[in-house]
This record gives structure tokens, sequence and C-alpha cells, in this order.
């Protein structure tokens, strides 16, 4: 069981892609609200060059010059947006403000587990 948590929050490591690197995250998104509050906000990430998230598994995929942002950066980022992103718990205060449709429990889907920890590696 401990296993089985461990593995749902893991972080998986920036792989070096094509003029950047990519990093899939995992989110507790759940509809297409969700995902077009986080494309949408990610957008304006510096360094963010792409942003995609797959309902299906609750990934965000995104692509960033590493010059200009590193993966835990985006990680608090979506935090801020109001979701789980990894390990990092998301900010109580802008989950408060998310609609409806993306509260845990929506659209019949289970609660997401909380994360791990509630702060990043760096803190």
């Amino acid at each position: 069981m401990i296993s089985l948590l461990t593995s749902s929050f893991s972080q998986k490591e920036p792989v070096e892609v094509d003029g950047g690197f990519k990093v899939e995250i995992q989110t507790s998104a759940i509809c297409e609200m969700c995902k077009n509050t986080l494309e949408k906000d990610l957008a304006f990430e510096k360094g963010v060059k792409e942003a995609t998230l797959n309902l299906d598994d609750k990934v965000l995929t995104v692509v960033y010059h590493p010059k200009r942002t590193d993966a835990q950066t985006i990680r608090r980022r979506i935090t801020l947006v109001g979701y789980h992103a990894d390990t990092l718990a998301r900010d109580s205060k802008a989950y408060d403000n998310l609609p409806m449709c993306c509260k845990d429990g929506a659209h019949g889907t289970p609660i997401p587990q909380v994360p791990l920890k509630a702060k990043d590696d760096n803190g």
C-alpha cells in the first residue's frame, strides 16, 4: 500500500527534448475546465514552451527552456493555481477559488490522495 501511494505521486525527472526539457507532472485536475485553466496559466510562466494536460491520467506534460525555468518552479506554479503537483500539495486558497466542477469529487471522480509532502524539496 505504501509503495502504491509513493508511486502514484513520484516525481519524474525532466528529459531533454529538441530545444529544451520535458517533464511530466501528476496533477489533481479532473475536467476540461481544469485542463484549460492549467494550460492557459502555464502559457504565462516564463520559459514554458508548451503545456498539455491528459485528463485520462491527469498528467501535465510541460516543455520548457532550462535556462529560464525548471521543473520545480513549474510544480510550484501548478500548486498556486489550486492543483496538486506530484508530491507538492495545492495552495488551499487557490483551490477554494476554483470552479465547483474542478473540486474534489466533481463529475463523480474519486477524491485524489493528498500528496506525501506539502513543501517542495527546496523548503
